[in-house]
């Protein structure tokens, strides 16, 4: 039999077995009543408890293949943190879906492939296998440049909101809380960033190292500096109104540096895109006619044509 005909029954029961385990998960005995309620008021059950054990369990379990040092899983937390990622098991998941992503990519490559040669069937798998091991980093990647940049593109406004609040009498938690409660529509990532701080903060943590924790989170090297400029304000007591003013002209300076230098790359940019894609077209319009009277006209004359 040839195996390729065998990849669609293969993605029909796949897909059946995830809706019969659903179905059966939904009517199952050991699903009380509790947890139908539980579900439907936003909580959680016994039932849903335990499902989420078995998963954290397979996801232990996926994660031991790929080896890392506590240095890598570190940055790895550290770095899913930054994206958005901030369960307590994010580096076990992650770790699992890759290497689930590296064993499914293979094998689908391997069927689709079947037509070829062994060979190619292999380089196929070895490719596929490429693909689903990295893609959940690139997926990451992608996450995380764009939330900087969410991130990057309000926070001026927001240090310019931090400054008023703190020259108009507000303590630094409360300018924060006031700046989160300000910006929770505009701006809603930066807004839990701050509540985040805050909430920290209330419950008994150091403002400094609730300060770090906000840069850690984040990434920002904007942030980190208005972090290492609040922390050295209380730490030798400087007027914070003043820093974060000085500062806040700063972040601003880079924002017009950064806009600059995204206007000067237009140039070259659209350069190569008129060497590629208009130049050519140019070159048809204009010597086109030519090249045709030539054809026409001047080759037949020279041969002694009519």
């Amino acid at each position: 039999m040839d195996p390729a005909s065998l990849v669609a029954p293969a993605v029909a029961a796949v897909a059946v077995g995830v809706m019969g385990y659903g179905v059966y998960s939904l009517v199952a005995p050991q699903r009380t009543a509790g947890d139908r309620l539980a579900e439907l008021t936003g909580g959680a059950g016994e039932a849903a408890r335990a499902q989420t054990k078995k998963i954290a369990n397979f996801a232990k379990q996926a994660a031991k293949v790929s080896s890392q040092s506590e240095e890598e899983i570190g940055a790895l937390r550290k770095r899913l943190m930054q994206a958005g990622f901030r369960e307590r098991n994010a580096v076990e998941v992650y770790s699992a879906v890759r290497t689930v992503g590296a064993l499914v990519g293979a094998l689908l490559a391997f069927l689709l492939a079947a037509k070829l040669s062994l060979v190619w069937m292999l380089v196929c798998a070895l490719l596929g296998a490429t693909v689903g091991y990295f893609g959940p980093s690139l997926y990451i990647t992608n996450t995380l440049q764009r939330r900087q940049t969410v991130l990057l593109r309000a926070f001026p406004d927001s240090l310019d909101l931090l400054v008023s609040c703190v020259e108009a009498g507000l303590g630094l938690d409360a300018a924060f809380r006031r700046v989160s409660d300000e910006m929770e529509t505009s701006a809603p990532d930066l807004a839990r960033e701050y509540q985040m701080v805050t909430h920290e903060v209330n419950a008994g943590m150091p403002r400094a190292e609730a300060l770090h924790r906000l840069g850690d989170r984040t990434g920002l090297d904007e942030i980190v500096s208005l972090v290492n400029v609040l922390v050295q304000a209380e730490r030798f007591g400087t007027s914070v109104a003043r820093s974060l003013r000085v500062h806040s002209d700063l972040v601003r300076t880079r924002r017009m540096q950064r806009a600059e230098e995204k206007a000067a790359q237009v140039s070259p940019k659209m350069t190569v895109a008129m060497i590629l894609f208009i130049l050519p077209c140019l070159i048809v319009l204009l010597i086109g006619p030519a090249v045709i009277n030539v054809k026409n006209i001047i080759l037949p004359t020279m041969q002694g044509g009519p």
